[in-house]
């Protein structure tokens, strides 16, 4: 199989990192379980929405983000299996090589930039799986649609869009061997 994997959220644990970084940053105390929504700038208010999104330049945030439990082993068993897999990530240039040199190819070393697709549009790209945790990135793509469990996701009826919800990679990996293509 072709396997579309995003990469925050699903890969490595952005967001909980983010808010980590923002809290010490600001001086806050907002909960990474508490978010209800995808824009993180919300719960730092009076913070604006750019002085939020403007910390994801800072070299130090992507170094402390790490990968969610089971990542880098599924990865690893699914690249044994002879799955192609591929990085589909919608990233802000700013920030594009601290990422994915200090995370995902520290972590994920089976990952090249070859394997890496940057994209604000998923739905163009072909394979048989997505796993993402947004689910605009699996409306209306060609491809059996997985969407991974995060707080900002957790209330919308996955179903009910045309998704398989996976809380977790070991959810995955079962859910890819029972509907995977030999």
């Amino acid at each position: 199989m072709t396997i579309l994997i995003d990469m925050d959220d699903v890969l490595v644990n952005t967001t909980e990192a983010w808010v980590a970084h923002l809290n010490a940053l600001f001086g806050t105390h907002v909960e990474y379980e508490t978010l209800g929504s995808f824009d993180v700038s919300l719960p730092f208010a009076p913070h604006t929405r750019e002085e939020v999104y403007a910390t994801q330049s800072h070299e130090e945030f992507w170094r402390s983000s790490e990968p969610l439990p089971g990542a880098v082993e599924a990865v690893t068993r699914l690249k044994e299996k002879g799955h192609r897999l591929f990085v589909v990530s919608n990233s802000q240039y700013v920030a594009l090589q601290v990422k994915m040199e200090e995370l995902l190819f520290r972590y994920f070393p089976c990952f090249t930039w070859k394997d890496v697709i940057l994209t604000a549009c998923k739905q163009m790209v072909r394979g048989d799986v997505l796993i993402d945790d947004a689910p605009h990135n699996l409306i209306g793509g060609e491809y059996e649609k997985l969407l991974f469990t995060a707080p900002h996701n957790r209330k919308l009826d996955a179903a009910a869009m045309g998704f398989t919800r996976v809380n977790n990679w070991a959810e995955t990996l079962v859910w890819l061997e029972e509907h995977g293509k030999d």
